[in-house]
């Protein structure tokens, strides 16, 4: 084939041409420094020199992309002399052929063509590519599976906040295996043959035991099928994740571990709550509350936590905020600590109650909070209503 011209359209249609096995002859005077290196490796004939007639004598396919107007015209004409197949970069309306645009996405090529129009269709192709990498236009495998489990983190309940590899993963699932606090919009878009399977965890209240979850996970991937383990927030922050990749591992099955948002800060976040904050918090401690402090299976330093001075953020705490609160109290943590209670974080149903620790159990019962509910104790409760500290150690670098 024949490409006429070195710049920047030269430079990117090349790789592809390249890449397909394409013998190139390119006529140009000068080419981009991208392209003159393609020549200098061998990868294709260029000839410094303008276009001249009989250039396309043997050619089959012609690309012509020059920036003069003359220069494309002729090579057009002669294109059509010879019935060869012509693309123009400057003119579709004059060439003889279109070339798709084209794209790739886990191991699928996206070619479209929208008649004259090479705009649309690269409009088109990104819109389709984009949609198969994040898993919202889905495209499952059917041949060369293997079956497998990936522990999805599904973020803290607004579906647009799980992840796009994990969204991807959900859209090429067989089987679902989702808890109660995963996005579970995402669930009505699986496509009417893919399993969901129920592992709410309800606090209280009916559950699938956790053997049971293990055994459907390794049944499943065992008969061949990719499963995906839903769960809100990150797998591994309380999410038992790490329990389950142990079992799948060593039932022999492959895992894929794929991090979600987690609600100890998203949820903080999305009601304008930032866990450190220059001048105000230098750590955040994330502290499960699902048993009390005086609890004897309990694994928390509860006084050390006390005398810590940055920000506290409870998870599955509801129930025991009022020991929680007076062990803290009582250790030197002062109670007129600002505390936030945020329900149902980034849902429809999400509310704030503000409180201190003298008073976060009395407003949660008064105000009926339920789980599940993000607990943030802390000076950065209050930070959106107070102006900011300077804190000369800081150099304001967010990493």
């Amino acid at each position: 084939m024949v490409v006429v011209g070195g710049g920047v359209v030269a430079q990117r249609r090349l790789p592809a041409l390249l890449a397909a096995g394409a013998d190139v002859l390119l006529i140009a005077p000068a080419v981009t420094p991208s392209v003159e290196a393609m020549a200098d490796a061998g990868e294709l004939t260029w000839r410094q020199r303008p276009y001249t007639g009989g250039d396309l004598d043997g050619a089959w396919y012609a690309l012509i992309a020059t920036d003069d107007p003359a220069t494309n015209q002729a090579a057009s004409a002669e294109a059509e002399d010879r019935r060869v197949w012509c693309v123009r970069s400057d003119d579709a309306s004059a060439a003889t052929a279109w070339t798709p645009a084209t794209g790739q996405s886990e191991g699928v090529t996206v070619a479209v063509l929208t008649g004259r129009d090479p705009r649309r269709s690269a409009a088109v192709r990104d819109a389709v590519v984009e949609g198969l990498h994040d898993g919202t236009l889905g495209a499952p495998r059917h041949r060369g599976r293997t079956g497998g489990v990936a522990l999805v983190g599904g973020g803290p309940g607004d579906p647009d906040l799980i992840t796009v590899r994990g969204r991807r993963l959900l859209a090429e699932a067989d089987v679902v295996v989702a808890d109660r606090l995963g996005p579970r919009d995402l669930l009505a878009e699986l496509p009417p043959h893919v399993e969901v399977i129920d592992a709410a965890k309800i606090p209280y209240g009916r559950a699938m035991a956790q053997e049971a979850i293990n055994d459907a996970l390794v049944q499943h991937a065992k008969a061949g099928r990719s499963v995906v383990r839903l769960k809100g927030g990150d797998p591994f922050v309380f999410g038992r994740g790490m329990e389950e990749a142990e079992q799948l591992a060593e039932a022999g099955v492959p895992v894929t571990v794929v991090p979600g948002i987690t609600s100890a800060v998203s949820v903080p976040g999305a009601v304008g709550i930032p866990v450190t904050h220059r001048g105000v918090a230098h750590e955040f401690t994330v502290v499960s509350g699902h048993v009390a402090p005086d609890d004897p299976r309990s694994l928390v330093d509860w006084p050390a936590l006390a005398r810590l001075r940055g920000t506290l953020v409870l998870l599955m705490a509801v129930e025991r905020i009022g020991a929680i609160a007076e062990t803290l109290v009582r250790h030197g943590r002062d109670a007129a600590t600002p505390v936030a209670v945020v329900q149902e974080g980034t849902m429809a149903g999400e509310r704030r109650v503000d409180a201190t620790l003298a008073t976060v159990a009395e407003r949660s019962a008064a105000e009926g909070v339920r789980p599940p509910a993000v607990i943030v104790v802390g000076d950065v409760v209050s930070v959106g209503s107070t102006a900011p500290r300077e804190d000369p150690a800081e150099n304001g670098n967010g990493s």
